[in-house]
């Protein structure tokens, strides 16, 4: 039946090999003009299936077997012509840590037989039953060896970039648009003189690499706003028909492959369909392999087991010889079980017997040297034993750090040689890291730097938002690492399935800042009801809702109407805790202040919001973002609100300054108290918004603002000395910078004292509630 059904799907120009055999024996009487003499050199197995057109050759032209020791010949009546017995030593048996270890060890030996003189390329192999395990390592590893290696059984066709086309255009068609996978597609694509080389230039940077576009629809909205921004940027009609074929799905891959594959691209494309459906591309592509780019005639060969058997070579190294890969296991057929039908019956040549066979037959032809070797640890780490075809010999233990005879390449090189590799810069300096790491003391490697540093007083002058004078005052080290040299931390830009608190909170404010600019002037968010806010709350989610996807990363659908729905209850018991609904009073949301020079607020505003904002008796400006601002004419009076959506601690109501974590209702009043003509009077609160809404007031704000005066001057002051010490924020388990710390817990302690004698008064700051 299963043959049947093969016979049917088969190409017009393809038969089966049973068919195949038939026909060859119908039209034996051409085999002398076509085929004349027969040698068979160096098989050690003929599969029964073309035994009787081998016979029945024989008959007809002359057949010779040209067999290795240990060769299936029994079935043959022809002539067997044995191959000379070579003298061969016993074999070195070595054990290495894993996989990765055997073919640096391979190349290591390898390396030394042609540097030696001992033997040439074409004399040298390394084997295994099965070479996936190590096939990515060789890789990886060949490129450095200064000799060739060949793979006789092909590479990966995902290991080059015709592959890595062909899985690209897989994965959006397999799980759908997005703009990572879009990106992806579009820039592997380009430089075939395709469609996608049509578009124009850059054209994917005018889209914001936040947005999620899991749909035409999205991209169209995103294109056209693009289009609007920079006319001649993007090509609307064009990119959107790409887009439609893409996100069709499996059933468009043929009209989709021409689009975007060309050349060998396209080739390796329909031999993975043509050997699966369509659906599984992505596990045919992975099965898909290119012919190696160098000659075996004058290469090392890296190769399966089976194909070195067939063509030993005299100096050769076998991986893999332990108790699950040398000799293999047959298993069961997933497709004729053995309570269906016995392998034996089928199978003549279990592949255990053709591992013992082939090993048999490539160290009978070692003239030169054999290595056998094998790995300790698997490739999930689990100890493996050794195989039975190692017998009783023992093995030498292989260290992956050990000084190695003959480096393969220069990495290896520097291993063998550490005086050399400490006169390379970057490595001196990671080995004198390691040992400052590990004293007392502090040390260049701990946050000290020259007095009066550029770099330093760059950063401290630079506007500051409340964001990174939170840094500055919470951890003085981290703020030097983002703000002075720059470190950062990549965005995820997958498609997530729950919002992030910190997006949670953009995504609340943004509801409360188009819900108060809709209900100003008129009727004016004060004299505003409650259904006027709710209805004004309502249209601008559905804004944010559709116009959020278009700028950043958004769960799927079902999941971000949930979100904006949540978010806009915070925000609808924020904007109905107002509080105030005098006449003269003006409320403002997200209102600016201290903007560089050309900051345009297209807005009306309260203040010019380029105006400076300093922290009296410091060198730091100020710039941000007043989440509310509540002002009235007569008494002149101003409320500023800063909106929380988290939870709020237990002890909120004594919460001033929170050690440096708390000071947006301070900035907030610093800006008014500095922007306004007139001396206003200012209330400043914190409103957390999730559960029933907690308003905390600020008091005593002068003596807040003088406090954290005193902070900022500290810091400066320690920084300017050229110490930048890890506060309490440092060792936070949300800082994003705590991965620039040695992972060991025992640094921070080593080093807790002399951090604490360096940050002298600072820490009084870091206890202050």
């Amino acid at each position: 039946m299963i043959e049947a059904r093969l016979k049917t799907r088969l190409p017009l120009a393809a038969m089966l090999p049973r068919d195949l055999r038939d026909a060859a024996l119908t039209r034996l009487q051409h085999a002398p003009r076509i085929v004349g003499d027969v040698s068979i050199e160096g098989l050690s197995y003929v599969a029964p299936i073309w035994r009787p057109l081998i016979e029945a050759l024989r008959g007809i032209v002359q057949v010779e077997w040209i067999a290795p020791a240990g060769a299936d010949t029994d079935w043959f009546r022809g002539k067997i012509v044995q191959l000379d017995p070579v003298s061969t030593a016993a074999p070195e048996v070595v054990s290495c840590a894993d996989c990765r270890h055997e073919v640096v060890e391979s190349l290591r030996w390898a390396r030394q037989l042609i540097a030696s003189g001992v033997a040439k390329p074409n004399e040298i192999a390394i084997a295994s039953p099965n070479t996936t395990a190590w096939d990515d390592h060789f890789l990886a590893c060949a490129e450095d060896t200064g000799f060739r290696l060949h793979f006789s059984h092909g590479v990966s066709a995902l290991a080059t970039r015709d592959g890595q086309r062909c899985a690209a255009l897989a994965d959006v068609l397999m799980h759908g648009l997005s703009q990572q996978r879009v990106r992806r597609l579009f820039a592997v694509s380009r430089g075939q003189g395709l469609a996608p080389d049509e578009l124009p230039a850059r054209w994917l940077d005018a889209i914001s690499r936040g947005a999620a576009l899991s749909s035409v629809s999205d991209w169209t909205r995103a294109l056209e706003a693009a289009e609007g921004r920079s006319p001649g940027s993007v090509s609307v009609e064009a990119t959107v028909r790409l887009l439609e074929i893409l996100a069709r799905g499996p059933v468009a891959a043929d009209e989709a492959a021409p689009m975007f594959l060309r050349g060998r691209s396209l080739q390796i494309w329909r031999t993975a369909t043509r050997s699966a459906p369509t659906d599984a591309i992505e596990l045919s592509l992975r099965g898909v392999r290119l012919g190696s780019e160098t000659d075996a005639a004058d290469a090392v060969v890296w190769c399966p087991a089976g194909d070195l058997a067939a063509s030993p070579r005299p100096y050769v190294r076998l991986l893999g010889l332990t108790n699950r890969a040398w000799p293999r296991g047959a298993g069961e057929d997933p497709i004729l079980p053995n309570h269906v039908l016995s392998a034996g019956e089928f199978d003549t040549d279990p592949v255990a017997r053709a591992d013992r066979r082939h090993f048999a037959v490539i160290l009978g032809s070692a003239s030169g040297s054999a290595v056998l070797s094998r790995s300790r640890r698997g490739a999930q780490g689990s100890r493996v034993g050794c195989s039975p075809l190692l017998q009783n010999n023992v093995s030498v233990a292989l260290s992956r750090e050990r000084i190695p005879e003959h480096a393969f390449n220069r990495s290896d090189r520097l291993l063998a040689r550490p005086e050399e590799a400490a006169g390379i810069d970057q490595i001196g300096s990671a080995g004198r890291c390691w040992r400052d790491w590990h004293a007392e003391a502090l040390t260049d490697h701990d946050g000290r730097f020259e007095p009066g540093h550029p770099a330093i007083k760059r950063s401290i002058e630079r506007l500051q938002s409340a964001t990174s004078l939170q840094r500055l005052l919470q951890d003085p080290l981290g703020f030097v690492w983002k703000y002075a040299l720059g470190f950062d931390v990549p965005q995820q830009r997958q498609h997530p399935l729950t919002i992030a608190p910190e997006e949670l909170g953009k995504l609340v404010h943004e509801l409360l800042r188009r819900a108060v600019d809709a209900l100003e002037p008129e009727p004016g968010y004060a004299k505003a009801s409650d259904v006027q806010i709710e209805n004004a709350l309502e249209d601008v989610a559905k804004v944010v809702h559709a116009t959020w996807p278009l700028e950043r990363p958004v769960p799927p659908r079902l999941l971000w109407g949930h979100t904006v729905e949540y978010a806009k209850a915070m925000a609808l018991a924020g904007l109905l805790r107002k509080d105030i609904n005098e006449d003269g009073t003006r409320s403002w949301t997200e209102v600016p202040f201290g903007q560089p020079a050309g900051f345009e607020a297209g807005r009306e505003l309260p203040w010019d919001p380029t105006i400076p904002v300093e922290i009296p008796g410091t060198p730091v400006r100020l710039r941000g973002t007043i989440d509310r601002l509540d002002m009235r004419s007569n008494p002149f009076a101003v409320r500023v609100t800063d909106y929380k959506t988290g939870t709020p601690p237990h002890n909120a109501a004594r919460i001033v300054i929170g050690g440096g974590a708390e000071l947006q209702r301070a900035l907030y009043t610093l800006a008014c108290l500095q922007l306004l003509e007139e001396n206003p009077m200012v209330r400043a609160r914190l409103l957390y918004l999730a559960g029933d809404p907690l308003e905390v007031k600020l008091h005593d704000v002068d003596v807040v603002l003088t406090r954290i005066g005193e902070f900022v001057s500290e810091v400066v002051a320690l920084l300017h000395k050229g110490n930048a010490v890890p506060g309490r924020l440092a060792y936070h388990k949300f800082n994003d910078l705590r991965l620039a710390f040695p992972a060991s817990p025992g640094y921070e302690r080593r080093k807790r004292l002399a951090f604490g004698r360096a940050a002298g008064n600072l820490t009084k700051f870091w206890n202050a509630v």
